[in-house]
């Protein structure tokens, strides 16, 4: 194994994933820092809640797209699969722990979107359509598409009878997974003041992309 195409296609993922779009959106468009509105996470979602709809597309699709290119830069550089798969754990972690707001970002469900959509590109219409399906019943974007992730190691077992991808679809989403954990403890004692529940409940549970602060 060439090692530097390695060490650099780790380092350039995190990297990747350290670009803080929500953040810059939320200074550029509104002169505010988004950890600090809203759902305070930086994130798509709390973009298109506190900024606007556009704004948040926009953010979004960056967001996925930080995960796809992390991986897909370590692949075109000719790293071995295992370099690639963690070449997308390390964009996800980049986008939690960006190194140009100290460490300080978002939870990284969009760009665990676009990891898993680059590695298991057959996953793409069945969460779709998860997603769509779910929204439709639940009204709630943001468990909608965090309940459609169970599609990528279904797929993943089904359709390429790989039992590593099943368990790297399954580990990955353990990095923003295991940073909602404080929250659920917020929410269920209420927090100190009671507003950080609220704050995650309006999150999680708002009707549509019209009901935002």
């Amino acid at each position: 194994m060439n090692i530097l195409p390695s060490i650099i296609a780790l380092l350039a993922a995190y990297l990747i994933g350290s670009i803080p779009a929500a953040y810059l959106a939320g200074r550029l468009l509104k002169g505010f820092d988004i950890r600090k509105v809203g759902s305070r996470n930086m994130g798509s979602m709390n973009v298109f809640y506190s900024v606007g709809f556009w704004p948040g597309l926009l953010v979004l699709v960056v967001d996925i797209g930080k995960g796809a290119l992390a991986v897909a830069l370590a692949h075109w550089l000719g790293a071995p699969v295992f370099v690639q798969l963690l070449a997308g754990a390390l964009s996800v972690i980049g986008h939690s722990f960006p190194i140009w707001l100290h460490f300080r970002g978002g939870k990284g469900g969009a760009t665990c979107i676009g990891v898993l959509i680059y590695v298991l590109p057959w996953g793409i219409p069945f969460y779709a359509a998860a997603f769509g399906l779910l929204l439709a019943i639940t009204r709630f974007p943001t468990l909608s598409y965090s309940v459609a992730f169970v599609v990528f190691p279904i797929v993943a077992w089904l359709t390429y009878h790989n039992g590593g991808l099943v368990a790297y679809s399954i580990l990955i989403l353990f990095i923003p997974g295991l940073q909602y954990i404080p929250r659920i403890k917020e929410q269920a004692g209420g927090g100190r003041s009671g507003r950080s529940g609220r704050n995650w409940r309006q999150a999680i549970f708002r009707k549509s992309l019209k009901d935002r602060r």
